[in-house]
């Protein structure tokens, strides 16, 4: 599901993102934990929301794959 108009001071990058002039992805916890996964170079978009289970199961995923 794409959500818009999210509050803009709840987002937050990553520990890893470089300070590349607000170019990265970012997240915020919504509703009842829902995760909001946004572009921060593009917010009027929106962004893609995960339950709190499909976000587990992608980082999961994600951290697997990394290694």
């Amino acid at each position: 599901m794409i959500r818009h108009n999210l509050p803009k001071n709840l987002w937050r990058s990553s520990s890893y993102s470089a300070d590349n002039g607000g170019q990265c992805v970012e997240i915020q916890v919504i509703d009842e934990g829902d995760i909001a996964v946004g572009d921060s170079k593009d917010r009027p978009r929106g962004a893609f929301v995960f339950t709190p289970a499909a976000w587990s199961a992608f980082v999961t995923h994600i951290k697997k794959d990394a290694n």
